[in-house]
C-alpha cells in the first residue's frame, strides 16, 4: 500500500517483545476463523468509512440500518454471484433520491463526520468512495482485484476529506476478504504499545504487525496478517 510504507524505525528487540506478547495473550493455535462476509460490496464501503474514529458498533449499526431501510440482505455464508448482489452503480443511484444529509439522518441514522475539522458527513464519504470504485469499473466483489493495492485507486480515496491516512482503504481491503492487510487503529496501537512501551505512528504499527506475523507464521502456518490483526482487536475489545 503506497501511502503506508514509509521510513520506520522499529528495533528487532521491539518486534521480539511484540511477538512474545502475542504468544502470551492470543489464541494463535486456534487461529481466526474469519468474518462472515457482507452480502454486497457497498456494505463493505459503509463499514469501512463509518468505522473510522468511532466505536465499531456504530459502523455495524449503519450497515444494519441501511439494509433494513431498503430491505436488503446483510450477511452471507459466502460471496454470492453478481446477480444477487447490490451493485455499486445501483447503490450510487440511491443517492439520487436521498442526498447525503438525508441518508445520514433517515437511512444510516448517523450524522458523524469524517473529522472534527473540515470533515464531511460519513454518508457523503461513502458516496464519494463508491464513485471512485465506479471510476475503476468495480461494481461487485468479483471486480475488486482491479483495485487492491493499486496506488492510483488508493490515492483517489485519500483525496476524500478525512480519508488521507489510508486506514479506511485498508479496512475496505480486509472487509472484501484480503488477508494480507492490517488496520492499525487504536485497538492495535494500544496492544503494540503495551509490548514495546511507546506509541507508534500508523506506519510503524502496520510495519510492526506485518513483521510479527512473518515470525509467528513459522509456528502457526495459517496465521495471516489479517488474522493476527483480528485476534489482537478481539483481545483488546475484551480488555
Amino acid at each position: 500500500m503506497q501511502f503506508l510504507w514509509g521510513l520506520v524505525m522499529l528495533k528487532d528487540s521491539e518486534i521480539a517483545a511484540l511477538v512474545d506478547l502475542c504468544r502470551a495473550k492470543l489464541p494463535l493455535a486456534a487461529g481466526y476463523s474469519g468474518d462472515v462476509p457482507y452480502h454486497s460490496l457497498p456494505l463493505c464501503v459503509i463499514d469501512a468509512v463509518f468505522s473510522i474514529n468511532a466505536r465499531y458498533e456504530a459502523a455495524e449499526n449503519a450497515v444494519k440500518r441501511f439494509c433494513e431501510y431498503f430491505s436488503l440482505p446483510c450477511r452471507c455464508e459466502e460471496i454470492p454471484p453478481q446477480a444477487e448482489q447490490l451493485s455499486v452503480a445501483d447503490f450510487v443511484r440511491l443517492y439520487d433520491d436521498y442526498n447525503p444529509s438525508e441518508m445520514a439522518a433517515e437511512v444510516y441514522q448517523n450524522r458523524q463526520r469524517t473529522s472534527t475539522r473540515n470533515g464531511i458527513l460519513k454518508a457523503d464519504a461513502v458516496l464519494r468512495f463508491s464513485k471512485v470504485l465506479q471510476r475503476f469499473q468495480v461494481d461487485y466483489y468479483q471486480d475488486t482485484q482491479k483495485i487492491v493495492g493499486r496506488s492510483t485507486f488508493e490515492s483517489a480515496i485519500a483525496k476524500i476529506p478525512g480519508q488521507g491516512s489510508g486506514i479506511s482503504t485498508l479496512y475496505f481491503y480486509m472487509r472484501i476478504g484480503e488477508q494480507g492487510y492490517v488496520k492499525p487503529d487504536r485497538m492495535i496501537e494500544r496492544f503494540i504499545s503495551s509490548a514495546i512501551h511507546r506509541t507508534l505512528s500508523i506506519e510503524e504499527s502496520a510495519d510492526a504487525l506485518i513483521r510479527a506475523q512473518r515470525i509467528l507464521v513459522k509456528q502457526y502456518p495459517h496465521l495471516t496478517p489479517r488474522g493476527l490483526d483480528a485476534l489482537i482487536w478481539t483481545y483488546q475489545r475484551g480488555e
